[in-house]
């Protein structure tokens, strides 16, 4: 009787630590062991209140074979009249001594990306977000086919209360 309940005070106390009010959406999707040039990540987000304001993230999860230490990334919000609105943007992945900055306990670490802040969603209609990476080598043109050490690219919203 006493390991049950001990069982169901630890998984109480598991969910309540887990909770997250900010939260809006969260979604990740795999890219395997490397993130292709020409992988477009897309997410269709979920129907959203016009009257508040939200945080815009990108969350990547990358391990020790990411090897650069930044991130180029081009995101568009495509909106439900289709507009597009495109950002290019850059992001540090590394300490200066080559670690992977991010939260995480193995040799996956978890990065949290800002990417908009304070973001209304006024129209009615389906929003959805491109995710794809311009990484390339210093002094080349091209850009790197193939992102090693990236498994997963996420979406997330927070709600600003």
């Amino acid at each position: 009787m006493k390991i049950k309940n001990s069982f169901i005070i630890i998984c109480l106390c598991l969910l309540v630590i887990s909770c997250d009010k900010e939260r809006v959406f969260d979604e990740y999707k795999s890219v395997g062991n490397s993130w292709h040039k020409d992988s477009i990540i897309s997410f269709e987000l979920p129907k959203l209140e016009a009257k508040k304001t939200y945080n815009l993230y990108v969350n990547i999860r990358n391990n020790d074979d990411y090897p650069f230490n930044n991130l180029f990334l081009i995101v568009s919000l495509e909106q439900p009249n289709k507009k597009i609105k495109v950002d290019t943007l850059e992001y540090q992945m590394t300490n200066p001594d080559g670690t992977l900055l991010g939260e995480g306990f193995t040799d996956i670490k978890e990065s949290k990306l800002f990417y908009k802040d304070k973001v209304s969603f006024t129209q009615k209609g389906i929003y959805k977000i491109h995710i794809k990476h311009a990484v390339r080598q210093t002094g080349k043109i091209a850009g790197v086919s193939s992102l090693d050490g990236v498994s997963d690219v996420g979406f997330r919203i927070e709600s600003v209360e």
